[in-house]
C-alpha cells in the first residue's frame, strides 16, 4: 500500500520510481524536496535536506511505517527547509510559475 507525506515543499513516499511512475514498496521511501521549484539550491544544501533524510528515517528504525511517521518526518524537513532559506542557504526562485512566498516575504539587505 502506497502511505504518502505531503508538506509544502517536501514528499516522501513508500514507493520507488520505475518508468517514471511510483511502485509501492515497503521497502523504500522516495523523497522529493521542492516539487514545484519554488527555490534556488545549492548542492551543499540539498545534501542537508538527504543527511537529514537518512538521519531521521534511520531513527525510526525497527517502529512501524506508518502515515504518522512520515508526517513527522516531512514536518522536520519543511522546518530544516525553513531554516536554510531564513539563514539564507537558499533563495526563492523569481523564475518559478507561480511566486508563493509560502515561507515569508524574501529578505532585503538595504
Amino acid at each position: 500500500m502506497l502511505l504518502k507525506c505531503t508538506t509544502r515543499h517536501i514528499r516522501i513516499y513508500t514507493a520507488e520510481i520505475k518508468d517514471n511512475e511510483l511502485v509501492p514498496s515497503d521497502q523504500v521511501l522516495t523523497l522529493d524536496v521542492d516539487p514545484d521549484n519554488e527555490f534556488n539550491w545549492h548542492e551543499d544544501s540539498l545534501q542537508k535536506i538527504y543527511r537529514k533524510f537518512d538521519e531521521l528515517v534511520e531513527s525510526y528504525s525497527g517502529d512501524d511505517l506508518t502515515e504518522y511517521n512520515l508526517r513527522r518526518i516531512g514536518s522536520d524537513l519543511e522546518h530544516l527547509v525553513r531554516s536554510l532559506l531564513q539563514n539564507g542557504q537558499i533563495s526563492y526562485n523569481l523564475n518559478t510559475r507561480a511566486l508563493n512566498y509560502s515561507l515569508g516575504l524574501p529578505q532585503v539587505v538595504n
